[in-house]
Order: C-alpha cells, then sequence, then structure tokens
C-alpha cells in the first residue's frame, strides 16, 4: 500500500501517505462510523420536558427526603423562575450560575434557567471560595442562583445574587405559565468548567443538541420499562448529572436525589437503592468498587437494579469480574467519553470477562464517529495505537473564551468531501488525547493518554494546573506532579518539590493549595528534592522520580492513649499505607479521601458492630476526635474498649496461640 501511495504521488510527504488498504478505509472510516440515526435537531430540553408534562402532570418527578415533586408542580414553579430570571436580565445567550446544596432547589434552579433561555454554570459548594470566584470572573454569569445558608461560600454579593430560599416569595409573585421562549438545538445549554492544563479551569459549553442526541440514544439502547425508579447523586459538575437528571424527567420516570452522606458510604447507599427500589444507576469505577467490596448480600439487596452505567474512568478487568460474579442477573454497562462529548462516546455491554485482557471501549453510540489517527492525522490500521478523535452531534460548541484552545482541541472534519458517509460539511472532530486501538471485533481498546492528564476517582485531572499553582508559592523553585498506583491499585497524586532558601513544609504547601482546588486535586504526598532528573536533552526525566517515601513528620506523632485509640490508629495506618499514625493526625491530610474512608468505616463497623457514617470521619478526622464518637456510640459503657482489648490481644499472639486459647476456651461467641 505504502509503494502504490509513492507511484501515484511521489511529491507526497512519507507521513503523508497511506498504510490503509481500500477495504480497511471502508470499515475504518465508513463501517464502524455508520451510526446514523433520526433524533429531533431542533427540540430543546424545556420543550421535551413540556411535552411530558401533558402526558403525566400527576406523576411524581423528584422525591428528596420526606419532599416530592410532581410534573404539574415542578412545571408551575419552574416557569414562576424562569419568568423571575428574565424580569433580572436572562434571557438567550445568558450564563447563570447554580450554587445549590443536593436538594429540591437543585432541579428547580437547573430547568428553570432552561426555561428562562439561558445556560447554567454548576458551582459545587465543596470547591475552595477562591476557585469559585475565579470560575465566576471567568464565566462572567449574569446572574448567580445560590442559598442563604451558602452566604458564606458564594463570592459574588449584591443584586447579582438571587437566593432561592430566601426570595422565594417574590418568585412565587410571578405567573405560572411558561415565559416566551426561542431556542434551538444549537443553543447553550450548560457551561461545566474542567482542569485546565494552564493552572485555570476551562468552561466546556455543551449545547442541547449535543445532549438530546445521548439522551436519545440511551432511550433507544436502553428503553424505560413502565414504574422504573432512578437517582439523582452526580454533583451538578460533572456531566453524567444531566443523564441522571434529565434521562428519567423527559420520559415520566421518578427520580430520587439522595443526600451526600449516602452517596459517600456504600452501606448507606445499598441500603438506599434498597429502599427506593433504584432499578438503575450511573457511577464511577471508584464508587462501583467501593459497592462490591461491602460484606452486604448484593443479590439480594439490589436485586431490582437492572442497569449499572460506569463511566468517568478506566473500568478494570478485575472489578467487572468481581461485579459479575455479585451481581449475576445485572447489566453492567462501559461508557466511555468526556464534558465535550456531552458525557458519552462509546459503549461496551459486559456480560462475560471469558477471553478478555481489559474492559474494551465498545463501539460509537448514535450519531458519533470514532477515529484512530496517528500524529500526522492519518488513520492507523487495526490493532494499531492511535489517538482517538470523535466527531459528530454529541460535540461540545467549544471552551468557554478560550478561542484558541478551542481551535487546537476541537479541529476540521479531515475526511470531508472524501465520500464518506460520515462526513458532513463543516463538520469537527474532537481531539481526546486518549490512546487506543481497534480489536478484532471492531471494539476500541483504551491504551492510556499522550500526555500528563490523570483521571482520579472520576476526576478530570491536568497535573499543569497543580505545578501552575504551586510556582505561586513564594517558597517553591519549580515543581512536578504526577499520579502513581499503589499497592492497592488506588492511584494517587504526588508533587515533587524544588524549594527556595526558605523552604516551606508539606503542611504549608498543601494548606496553600486547598485555598485555590477542590480536595480531589490536593497531592497526597509532598517530596521536596534538590532538582529534578534530566534526559540527556534536558528535559524532566519523569520516570527516574524517586518512589516516594511517606512525608516527614513536622512533629512527633503523639501515642494513643486508649485501646480503642490503638486500634484505630492501626486500622488507619493500613489503610493509608503509613508505619504509624498519631492520634492527633488529619485522616484526609495524611492522604486519606473519601473512598479510602469508606475502608475505614467498613472495617470499624466490622470490628465494633457499630452504625457509623463516612460523614462521621469528616466531621472527626483524627484518631482522638474518631475514637470519641465509638465510644459516645457505644451499646454499654466500656463495650469498646473491651473489644478494642481483645482486637489489641489477637494481634501480638501467632495463628497457633490463637487455636491453642480457642480450644481451651469451653464457650466461645463471634
Amino acid at each position: 500500500t505504502l509503494l502504490e501511495g509513492i507511484v501515484a504521488t511521489p511529491e507526497q510527504r512519507l507521513s503523508r501517505l497511506p498504510l490503509l488498504t481500500q477495504p480497511e478505509q471502508h470499515l475504518l472510516l465508513e463501517q464502524y462510523n455508520h451510526t446514523a440515526r433520526p433524533f429531533p435537531l431542533e427540540q430543546t430540553l424545556p420543550q421535551l420536558f413540556a411535552q411530558q408534562v401533558a402526558r403525566t402532570p400527576d406523576a411524581i418527578a423528584l422525591l428528596f427526603e420526606q419532599h416530592a415533586l410532581s410534573y404539574q408542580e415542578l412545571d408551575r414553579r419552574t416557569n414562576q423562575l424562569a419568568r423571575y430570571l428574565q424580569r433580572h436580565g436572562v434571557g438567550p445567550a445568558s450564563l447563570v450560575g447554580v450554587c445549590v446544596e443536593r436538594s429540591l432547589d437543585l432541579l428547580l434552579a437547573v430547568l428553570g434557567i432552561l426555561k428562562a433561555g439561558a445556560a447554567y454554570l454548576p458551582l459545587d459548594p465543596a470547591y475552595p471560595r477562591e476557585r469559585l470566584a475565579l470560575m465566576l470572573d471567568d464565566a462572567q454569569v449574569t446572574v448567580l442562583l445560590s442559598q442563604q445558608l451558602l452566604a458564606s461560600v458564594v463570592p459574588a454579593q449584591g443584586e447579582q445574587v438571587i437566593w432561592l430560599d430566601a426570595q422565594w416569595a417574590q418568585i412565587a409573585r410571578e405567573q405560572e405559565i411558561p415565559p416566551s421562549l426561542w431556542l434551538s438545538g444549537e443553543d447553550l445549554a450548560y457551561v461545566i468548567y474542567t482542569s485546565g492544563s494552564t493552572g485555570r479551569p476551562k468552561g466546556v459549553m455543551g449545547t442541547h443538541r449535543a445532549t438530546l442526541n445521548r439522551l436519545h440514544w440511551m432511550w433507544e439502547q436502553f428503553p424505560f420499562a413502565q414504574q422504573e425508579v432512578c437517582c439523582q447523586k452526580t454533583p451538578l459538575s460533572f456531566v453524567d448529572s444531566i443523564w441522571e437528571m434529565f434521562g428519567p424527567l423527559l420520559r415520566g420516570i421518578t427520580s430520587v436525589m439522595l443526600a451526600d452522606e449516602q452517596v459517600k458510604d456504600p452501606y448507606r447507599l445499598v441500603s438506599a437503592l434498597a429502599e427506593h427500589g433504584i432499578t438503575r444507576i450511573v457511577l464511577v469505577p471508584s464508587l462501583l468498587s467501593m459497592i462490591v467490596q461491602t460484606s452486604l448480600d448484593l443479590e439480594t439487596h439490589l436485586q431490582q437494579v437492572r442497569y449499572w452505567f460506569s463511566s468517568g474512568e478506566a473500568l478494570a478487568l478485575e472489578l467487572a469480574e468481581r461485579f459479575l460474579s455479585r451481581l449475576p442477573q445485572s447489566l453492567l454497562i462501559n461508557l466511555y467519553g468526556s464534558s465535550e462529548v456531552a458525557a458519552d462516546a462509546t459503549c461496551a455491554l459486559i456480560s462475560s470477562s471469558d477471553g478478555l485482557t481489559s474492559i474494551p471501549l465498545g463501539q460509537p453510540i448514535a450519531n458519533t464517529q470514532i477515529y484512530l489517527l496517528d500524529p500526522q492525522g492519518q488513520p492507523v490500521p487495526p490493532g494499531v495505537p492511535g489517538e482517538l478523535y470523535i466527531g459528530g452531534a454529541g460535540l461540545a460548541r467549544g471552551y468557554l473564551h478560550q478561542p484558541a484552545l478551542t481551535a487546537e482541541k476541537f479541529l476540521p472534519h479531515p475526511f470531508v468531501g472524501s465520500g464518506f458517509r460520515t462526513s458532513t460539511p463543516g463538520a469537527r472532530l474532537y481531539r481526546t488525547g486518549d490512546l487506543a486501538r481497534y480489536l478484532p471485533d471492531g471494539k476500541l481498546e483504551y491504551l492510556g493518554r499522550v500526555d500528563r492528564q490523570v483521571k482520579i476517582r472520576g476526576y478530570r485531572i491536568e497535573v499543569q494546573e497543580i505545578e501552575a499553582l504551586l510556582a505561586l508559592h513564594p517558597s517553591v523553585q519549580q515543581s512536578v506532579v504526577v499520579a502513581r498506583k499503589e499497592a492497592s491499585d488506588d492511584q494517587r497524586l504526588i508533587a515533587y518539590v524544588i524549594p527556595k532558601e526558605a523552604a516551606p513544609t508539606a503542611t504549608e504547601l498543601r494548606t496553600f493549595l486547598k485555598e485555590k482546588v477542590p480536595e480531589y486535586m490536593l497531592p497526597a504526598t509532598i517530596v521536596f528534592l534538590p532538582a529534578l532528573p534530566l534526559t540527556p536533552n534536558g528535559k524532566i526525566d519523569y520516570l527516574a522520580l524517586p518512589e516516594p517515601e511517606r512525608e516527614q513528620r513536622e512533629q512527633p506523632a503523639a501515642r494513643p492513649t486508649t485501646p480503642v485509640e490503638e486500634v484505630l490508629a492501626d486500622i488507619w495506618a493500613e489503610v493509608l499505607g503509613l508505619d504509624t499514625i498519631g492520634i492527633f493526625d488529619n485522616f484526609f491530610e495524611m492522604g486519606g479521601h473519601s473512598l479510602l474512608a469508606t475502608q475505614v468505616i467498613s472495617r470499624v463497623r466490622a470490628l465494633f458492630q457499630i452504625e457509623l457514617s463516612v460523614v462521621n470521619l469528616f466531621e472527626e478526622p483524627t484518631v482522638a476526635g474518631f475514637a470519641a464518637i465509638l465510644v459516645a456510640n457505644e451499646a454499654a459503657p466500656g463495650q469498646m474498649t473491651a473489644i478494642a482489648n481483645i482486637r489489641l490481644k489477637l494481634k501480638h499472639m501467632s495463628p497457633d496461640e490463637i487455636r491453642r486459647q480457642l480450644r481451651q476456651t469451653k464457650k466461645v461467641r463471634r
């Protein structure tokens, strides 16, 4: 093929000559991408919601704790909010911020904004105030919707802020009929910020058309049955939240909004799914792993959960195998995509792990095309790694106020005019930065990244952003941030720092970053080096970075003073991979995060037979504080101490000694 190309166009650069035969070109560029499906190009989310209200006005749209909203009530209240927003200058091309805690107000705010003709910008109340201010400044929102209980969190003040709780009496004076609205499928529906490699987050502009293409594909591929129940648990700042909200809502299906403490605790999450009869759920693999690791009888508790959609990060083969063994009657669907493509671009149904060496990404969804290209933009043959590019109806408009970055990531479609049915004049391809290859059966296999972007617990992180922020610290000369897998297969961020003469402490740097980035972007370990290793041509040699040792303590560790504290310190040290831990050390500052917190709670539950939540660990993140919670909640005085003493005694006995002790005991209580 290469020689034929040379003869046909001898003046062509070698890198531009074809490697594919004509049958391979047809297979990769056309047959694999023959995904065209009809869907309403010009419809919008408010239009489809209005149609559903007419069909099921009295059906329950959303449940949260003891509160419920019918379709008719949700329609009435969001019409009032939309009119109130329009009165405050909101309309088409407007962007409205949403900083609201999980509650009915969340859906009211989003739907009200869309009905006003605007797009919504999620602002997570858990983010640092400085980051929220940066996003608001970059987005230049028209209005910000929030709640007065978040007044200390919200950076904006004055008339720009509408407090949904305090001002609802004024909002409720508006007419209940829908406002006048002129929207098309190409109008913006949302702007979601993701980590940016320049040191600032970037806003992805998603359209109604892109969102509805994804929704229509899901409705067609995995249709709802009558009486299904869905759950809404994903923060608005994740693009998966759009499917969670609107997938059921636009089909007359009831959704249950779960509280944060339920989502953070796998035992409570399983209990909530069972209690509400949830039939399908979308979750990141790290959360799926927490569920399948519980000691609960999942097949009994979750027999009604038919569909499990995994997305946000790579699904490990071992995790899929554990899921299939514990929930054999359920369907596991692996989704791949990003905010730039309305959440999902490919899908693979995982029914068995037989013959698999990894979990495939699957094949493109409706009206979506996938191309694997080499560095010169040429298609690679089957089995050969290439960078993954995505085209089709799901593409975002680009990045807010960043035309150069948009042009870099959203490229003109290179195959327009080549005769392939998948091409449309003016079409673009999104350059993902992911490496993949085609397997013999036509499915895609994920191979890694071409850049330094990482995924940790479902969060997309550009490590250059953390490096740029560390460089702002007056005592930092240079830094490098990487993600490393630990023995537990858990990925953690490691920061390597070259200090200036007045060297900072790890605590100082972590405190400095905590004011600027969310918790998931904080390095678990900070390593100080005299210099960074370099390659012969002077670039940073990432492979030569030393294995991180745990940070040196700035103060001696405070030893446990009670048996309960001693047992808890052992559990924490084991979960965190530390030799020892002081009773006043902060769990999260020592490298802990929400998923490791669930492991601590699980072990404490199993040992002490007491019902505690992950929220308790967030409230009391030290051994001393958490031990006090345990003792305060014990069924009988001294119970915890007695159990801890048994645990400590067993810790220092060999298996033979334990067996000998059991033989000497006439009564053994499990």
